[in-house]
């Protein structure tokens, strides 16, 4: 692996030096400040960790004040982002869709009404709101039983064609298809928390005398669940859907009450169940089935809910990095760009959008970063993060970036338990990143001298021993960079222990770290 050196960081040597080592010679800083020299000298020493020996590492730091280049390694290859492709799919939604972008679900019907009787089918329609919750189908269904009507005589129709009927990424894992952090993709689907993870159901279990009891949040007959659970002296249990199915098979042994969140096999389909509940609830009856299909022209609207505006959900999309929310905006861009609500149609979006601001080195396949084909390189993201400065949603969206040792989940986010008590402490704003043998850390830090820099660490490849720390290092280093002045010695921060899952802590539910 290439590394940077600081001894060449000295004028017309760096120059010849690097103009004699050819096209696969690291990338050297220029700058030949003591400063910039001792930044070099300490961001190679935290990269000579024995965990990254065989691993890949490109790292690239910016400044943002005027795109001096003051460190790179690797920073033109691509690499896998893992979640780090977020910040490219939300600065294009953001300039897409705008701030104020709001999803709709609506009830329609072109049926005519013979009193409380609506003579034909109830449509259900959908454009993909990732924080539709059950007690918001059932302010809908209320709406229809405020306008009078008591009985559906047709069917209960679910619209939900404004994205395609394609559910999973192509490069999806096939074993995360029943995990809520893969949950399928549709234009109509609901959330059972208000961290909106969308096309799931939370399964909790809890003992009760010598049985174990089960609920779901929300509570719903959609899940078909088996219970072979038994109590016993410690809670040892799995929670898991089978593949292609509604049913939940529940073993092992339970003591203290335990929760799972479950992704569902069709979100269309659960809405659906939701919504139809609500409306028996509300003195409702559909006497057809449920089937799904696209509204007739001209029905009416009957009733309808709005989202959270665009400037809203970055926070828990990026804070928190909800996996479907990417993927539900990306098929939205797609829908509003070109009148497709396809992936195809959405990375288009995102890549254009990432192309006109300089970004050379892409490869995007999904917007959340779930893919492993993802590829960017450093600079590529140190691009991104510097282009997107001037744009006039810059503030919202670097408000949703994860705050660096905040211990509030929708401040700090994925970054709420690291980088306590250093200097990059409520400084350090960025998106993680997090794939088994997969981790990444980009985005801003304001130096000791106030200068904004960008970074970007990509760490891949590696075999075991989670590297976080090692971000966590340079983050550091960068919060206490001067360009005029040595600092005190790099911070020992404690290495991650090798047991410390690898995926995004937002995913873990309930959050282990």
């Amino acid at each position: 692996m290439r590394r940077t050196s600081a001894s060449l960081l000295a004028g017309t040597l760096v120059a010849a030096l690097a103009w004699a080592s050819g096209p696969s010679s690291p990338a050297i800083a220029l700058d030949p400040s003591p400063g910039v020299a001792d930044l070099a000298q300490d961001i190679n020493q935290i990269l000579s960790d024995s965990r990254l020996t065989i691993a890949r590492a490109g790292v690239v730091v910016r400044s943002a004040a005027n795109g001096d280049e003051l460190y790179s390694t690797d920073g033109g290859k691509l690499m896998i982002p893992a979640s780090n492709t977020k910040l490219f799919t939300g600065a294009a939604a953001a300039e897409t869709l705008g701030l104020d972008y709001r999803f709709t679900t609506s009830v329609l019907s072109s049926a005519r009404r013979a009193g409380s009787v609506l003579a034909g089918d109830l449509v259900l329609r959908g454009t993909g709101d990732p924080t539709m919750l059950a007690e918001d189908y059932d302010a809908l269904a209320a709406k229809v039983a405020d306008a009078g009507i008591r009985t559906v005589a047709g069917r209960l129709v679910t619209d939900d064609t404004w994205f395609d009927s394609v559910r999973l990424g192509n490069d999806w894992a096939w074993d995360d298809e029943t995990a809520y952090y893969a949950a399928p993709i549709s234009a109509l689907t609901a959330s059972p928390d208000r961290d909106y993870d969308a096309g799931s159901v939370i399964v909790s279990v809890a003992a009760d005398g010598d049985k174990v009891k089960v609920s779901t949040t929300p509570e719903t007959d959609y899940l078909k669940i088996v219970n072979k659970a038994t109590t016993g002296a410690s809670t040892n249990v799995l929670i898991e859907r089978r593949h292609g199915t509604r049913t939940v098979v529940i073993t092992g042994t339970v003591a203290t009450p335990y929760q799972e969140w479950v992704a569902v096999d069709d979100p269309t389909a659960y809405a659906a169940a939701l919504f139809r509940q609500a409306l028996t609830k509300h003195g409702v009856r559909v006497l057809g089935p449920t089937v799904t299909g696209a509204a007739p022209s001209g029905a009416a609207k009957l009733a309808e809910r709005e989202s959270m505006p665009l400037s809203e959900l970055l926070v828990p999309f990026m804070k928190l990095s909800n996996n479907i929310h990417a993927e539900i905006l990306t098929k939205a861009m797609g829908r509003k760009v070109s009148g497709q609500g396809t992936w195809a149609a959405g990375l288009k979006v995102s890549t254009d959008f990432a192309r006109a601001n300089g970004v050379q080195v892409l490869n995007m396949r999904d917007g959340s970063g779930l893919s492993r084909r993802d590829g960017f390189s450093p600079a590529s993201i140190a691009q991104l993060l510097t282009a997107v400065r001037g744009k006039p949603w810059f503030q919202a969206w670097y408000d949703s970036l994860p705050v660096a040792g905040d211990a509030d989940r929708f401040v700090g986010g994925t970054l709420r338990n690291r980088m306590r008590g250093t200097p990059a402490a409520g400084n350090v704003r960025a998106k993680t990143g997090s794939l088994t043998g997969v981790t990444a850390l980009s985005g801003y830090v304001t130096s000791a001298d106030g200068e904004p820099l960008v970074f970007s660490v990509m760490l891949n490849q590696y075999l075991s021993g989670s590297p976080k720390d090692i971000e966590d290092k340079i983050a550091i280093r960068l919060a206490r960079f001067s360009r005029t002045g040595t600092v005190d010695a790099l911070p020992q921060l404690r290495q991650a222990p090798a047991d410390v899952p690898e995926l995004e802590c937002s995913w873990l539910k309930p959050a282990h770290c």
